[in-house]
């Protein structure tokens, strides 16, 4: 069973930065990663993705703010979050998937980010 542990969420300013962290165990496989945000009262959002192979996507939202990026061969990804907006308040989840399929099959608890004005 593949588990997923989220860090590094916390309170921001606007304009201001921060990186989340996703780490994937129980698995030999190299995974297709994701992070989604659910704010308040909305749907839950694919933020940015990254394939086995490192291919990478990102909302329309976040492009140019937001990185997604693996530490080498490991199932670590990071969420790199700058010029932060209130908009992007939410819980950020860690989301993966063994290839083929998409990075929705196994879910992080979330971590709260939230951006002040």
């Amino acid at each position: 069973q593949v588990r997923l542990v989220e860090s590094g969420g916390g309170l921001v300013q606007a304009g201001g930065s921060l990186r989340l962290s996703c780490t994937a165990s129980g698995t030999i496989f190299r995974l297709n990663m994701a992070w989604y945000r659910q704010a308040p009262g909305k749907q839950r959002e694919l933020v940015a993705d990254i394939t086995a192979g490192d291919v990478t996507g990102y909302a329309d939202s976040v492009k140019g703010r937001f990185t997604i990026s693996r530490d080498g061969a490991k199932n670590l990804v990071y969420l790199q979050m700058n010029s932060l907006k209130p908009e992007d308040t939410a819980v950020y989840y860690c989301a993966a998937g063994i290839p083929p399929t998409m990075a929705n099959n196994y879910w992080g608890q979330g971590t709260q980010v939230t951006v002040s004005s």
